[in-house]
Parts: C-alpha cells; sequence; structure tokens
C-alpha cells in the first residue's frame, strides 16, 4: 500500500503493506495515508488481527494514530497486538492517553528486542517472526511462516509450506540472508541504484543490488523490492539493477497484489 521512501511523492505512499492469510489480515508498518490505502484496496478495519512496526521512523509510522482512531469509530472491540522496537510503547502511550481513552477495544504492545529469528506471533494459518535489521536506530523485519495443517497432509504429504519475509530499512549484513533462508517469497528494500551506494551506506539502506544479493544468497523464491528514494525517476533501470543479480524480481507499485 506504500512504496515511496521518507519524502511524499504524488503517486507513491510511505511504507505499508498488508497481508492476508486465509481472510486474517496483517499490517506491516503504517506511512502516513495507510488508512486511506485500505478503503482504497477494500481492507476491513476491524478484521486487522495484529500490526507490525519496523522502526519508528515516520514514514512507517505516521498514519498509525488515524488507522487505531478510525477503527474505534468502526466499533472495534476485539484486543489488536501490536509489534515493535522498545520506543513505540512510548508512542503508543501518548495516543491512549490523548486520544483513545474511550476506545473499545485493547491495543495489546509487544515490545521486540530479538537478536536472531525469535517467534513473536502465533495464528490459525501461520507463525511470525521477528529479527534485527541493521539501520540507524532499532529496527526489525518480519518473517511469516504457513502453518502446514492435517488437511495439507492428507491432500498432498509433500505439501511444501509457503512463507514471506519483510525487510524494510536496512544496511546488507552477514545474518541476513540466514534470517530469510528459503522464503517463497522476499520484500526487501532498494532505496537506491548502484551509483547512490555512498548515500545507501551512510544511511544504513540498500541499493537495488544489494536487495538482489540478498534474494540470492537466502534462496528465495521470489523478490519484491520497494521503498524507493524520491531521487528515482526510473523504477525500471533499478529493475534492471535487481534483474542482474536475482532474474525473478518485481518493482512493487502503491496497490499491488501478489499472490502465492
Amino acid at each position: 500500500m506504500g512504496t515511496a521512501s521518507a519524502m511524499p511523492i504524488s503517486d507513491r505512499n510511505p511504507s505499508a503493506q498488508m497481508f492476508n492469510a486465509n481472510g486474517r489480515l496483517f499490517l506491516i508498518d503504517c506511512g502516513e495515508g495507510t488508512q486511506k490505502q485500505m478503503r482504497k484496496c477494500h481492507f476491513s478495519f476491524v478484521k486487522l488481527e495484529a500490526i507490525f512496526i519496523s522502526h519508528i521512523h515516520g514514514d512507517h509510522l505516521f498514519g498509525l494514530f488515524g488507522l487505531l482512531n478510525s477503527m474505534a469509530m468502526y466499533g472495534r472491540i476485539a484486543p489488536l497486538d501490536i509489534y515493535g522496537p522498545q520506543a513505540l510503547g512510548g508512542v503508543l502511550n501518548f495516543y491512549k492517553s490523548y486520544f483513545g481513552a474511550e476506545d473499545q477495544y485493547e491495543i495489546r504492545f509487544h515490545a521486540l528486542q530479538s537478536r536472531g529469528l525469535e517467534l513473536v506471533h502465533t495464528s490459525k494459518y501461520l507463525t511470525v517472526s521477528a529479527f534485527p535489521l541493521r539501520h540507524k536506530i532499532d529496527c526489525y523485519g518480519f518473517r511469516f511462516d504457513e502453518t502446514v495443517t492435517e488437511r495439507h497432509r492428507r491432500e498432498n504429504p509433500a505439501y511444501v509450506a509457503k512463507s514471506y519475509a519483510y525487510c524494510s530499512d536496512t544496511a546488507p549484513f552477514d545474518e541476513l540472508p540466514e534470517y530469510v533462508k528459503g522464503v517463497t517469497c522476499l520484500y526487501h528494500e532498494a532505496t537506491y541504484m548502484n551509483d547512490m551506494a555512498d548515500k545507501a551506506a551512510n544511511r544504513f539502506h540498500s541499493t537495488a543490488a544489494q536487495a538482489a544479493e540478498c534474494a540470492l544468497r537466502a534462496g528465495a523464491g521470489k523478490l519484491i523490492v520497494g521503498h524507493y528514494s524520491s531521487r528515482i525517476n526510473d523504477i525500471g533501470a533499478l529493475l534492471a539493477e535487481c534483474k542482474e543479480v536475482f532474474p525473478d524480481t518485481f518493482a512493487a507499485s502503491d496497490c499491488d497484489v501478489f499472490e502465492f
């Protein structure tokens, strides 16, 4: 629902994705305008099971207050689990103190302190694990792994569970491909192209080629890239740099749908 980075541009919203597992909705990051994108993409405000916030930079967070308030106005009563860095707790306390005192649903905050791949959420059809990323502040990625049910085993004993990983703002580091090893589909930020590698390093981001290298080392099935700098005018050229390293790459646009 958002593929831009920090600077707003006319045709791209800041970071936000919706993961749909058999009708259960999981929001990953919540940049400004996310609730409007949810309406545009026909996602229910009250069926959201959990929210995962990678870090507390504004382009991944500024849409959260509006979304939480709208869920209350839509009559949500089911508890909402929110996962994010420890500092997010203070942000949520501010919201509840000033705007959420009369909300009828409980916000259950889970502070992340993972030093490796760590299970943080279990749902009917999947498990969610968090892992640390390498950014300027505490930042986490998330891995969604399908639960293989008895029905799967009965219908196809050789059934292979699907998986998805989300790597937001991060510089490359050796452990990352291991955290996302073998995923069916990997999302990895590609803020810059190769000619801006110095900027990427200084700002703890990745280039398109570095995102593709991570997918290659992880043995991922597919790669989706996003979080483009506002300086990138030709997404096709950025995609080409990815494909030189990892051919099965897709450059996301807002409201794209990927099924796997």
